[in-house]
C-alpha cells in the first residue's frame, strides 16, 4: 500500500522535512547512502519533534504518534515501492538531482508527486531526465529550519501539471505548514528574490559607509521585520494608500542600488578569506560573538512567533 511520505536525503533538512510529514501523520521513510546515516536521520527527526513538543507546537499525543511513524533505509528502489510523495533533499548539484529523479520517475506509478527541496536549481532542469511523468515534478522549497520556519514554496516547473502542484500545495498546509505557489521557474523562486534585493541594499549601504552592518541588521530585524510575520510589503502598501508607495518609490528608488550583478564589497569580502562565521570574520567579527548562541536566539525567536501565529489563527 502506498501511503508513506518518502524523503530522499536524511541530512540537515531532510530530516526536518520528515518530523514535519510525521507530526501530521505521515508513515516516514527517510533514505540516505547508508543505514547508518539514514538512522542518524530519524533520531534527529525525532528531536525535531520533541523540540516542537517542549514548546508548545505539537501535543504530547502527536509528539508520541510521529517518532513511531518513522523510518530509516539505504534502499530508494525500496522505499519508493511504499511512497505516496517523495520528497527529495539531497545535495544541491544538479547531476546528482538529475540521476535520482530520473531512477524515481521510472519507478513510480504516474500519480505519486516527486518533488525537490532546491533553494536554488530549477525544477525544469532537475527533472529534465525523467522520460515518463516530468508533469508530476515539482520543487517544494522548505525554508530553514525546515521543522520551524512555516514557508515551503511550490514552484511549478514548465511541464508541470498545475493540478499537481495545487495537490501538493494542499498536502503541506495538513503539514502545518505555510505554502506559496510560484507559476514560473525562475532562479531564486518567490522568497528569495524578494531577500536578495534586500540583501544588495544592505551590502551597499555598508559598502557606502551609510551605516555599520550591525545597524542594517538591527534596522531590519526591529523594525520592518517586527511587522511582516502579519502584515507584508503589499499590505501595507494598501493600508498607506497606493498613491503614498507610488510617492516614495519616486523619492526613494533613484538612489538605491540597482546593480545586476553581485557587490564589489562582497567579492573583496571573500578573496581576502573574509567568509562569515566559519572563518571568524565576515561583516561582523566573529571572534567576539557565537554563531550557535545566534541561531539559538533565532530559533527562539522563530518558536515564540509560530506560537503567536497559531493563536491568531486561531
Amino acid at each position: 500500500m502506498r501511503d508513506y511520505v518518502v524523503v530522499v536525503g536524511a541530512g540537515l533538512m531532510g530530516s526536518g522535512i520528515g518530523a514535519m510529514a510525521a507530526l501530521a501523520g505521515n508513515p516516514v521513510i527517510l533514505v540516505d547512502t547508508s543505514a547508518e546515516r539514514a538512522a542518524m536521520g530519524v533520531e534527529k527527526a525525532r528531536e525535531h519533534i520533541r523540540l516542537r513538543e517542549e514548546n508548545g507546537l505539537a501535543t504530547a499525543e502527536e509528539a508520541a504518534r510521529a517518532a513511531t511513524l518513522l523510518e530509516a533505509s539505504d534502499n530508494t528502489a525500496e522505499a519508493a515501492r511504499k511512497a505516496r510523495m517523495v520528497v527529495e533533499a539531497i545535495i544541491e548539484n544538479l547531476e546528482a538531482k538529475q540521476a535520482l529523479f530520473r531512477q524515481l520517475d521510472a519507478l513510480l506509478p504516474a500519480e505519486v508527486p516527486i518533488c525537490s527541496n532546491t533553494s536554488g536549481l530549477r525544477i525544469t532542469e532537475i527533472s529534465a531526465l525523467c522520460e515518463h511523468h516530468p508533469e508530476r515534478t515539482v520543487t517544494t522549497h522548505f525554508w530553514l529550519p525546515a521543522h520551524l520556519v512555516p514557508l515551503v514554496e511550490v514552484v511549478m516547473g514548465d511541464k508541470t501539471d498545475e493540478a499537481v502542484a495545487l495537490a501538493v500545495r494542499e498536502e503541506l498546509k495538513k503539514w502545518k505548514k505555510s505554502p506559496v505557489l510560484v507559476r514560473r521557474d525562475l532562479p531564486g523562486q518567490l522568497a528569495n528574490r524578494v531577500f536578495q534585493a534586500i540583501i544588495r541594499e544592505a551590502i551597499d549601504i555598508v559598502a557606502s559607509g551609510l551605516a555599520s552592518a550591525e545597524d542594517v541588521d538591527t534596522a531590519i530585524a526591529a523594525g520592518m521585520a517586527m511587522r511582516f510575520p502579519v502584515w507584508g510589503p503589499l499590505m501595507h502598501l494598501d493600508a498607506i494608500g497606493t498613491p503614498l508607495g507610488l510617492s516614495v518609490q519616486e523619492t526613494v528608488l533613484p538612489s538605491i542600488c540597482a546593480d545586476k550583478e553581485a557587490s564589489g564589497y562582497i567579492k573583496d569580502m571573500v578573496a581576502r578569506g573574509d567568509l562569515g562565521a566559519k572563518t571568524g570574520k565576515g561583516f561582523y567579527d566573529w571572534s567576539e560573538r557565537s554563531i550557535d548562541e545566534a541561531i539559538a536566539k533565532r530559533d527562539a525567536f522563530i518558536i515564540e512567533a509560530c506560537k503567536i501565529l497559531n493563536k491568531l489563527d486561531n
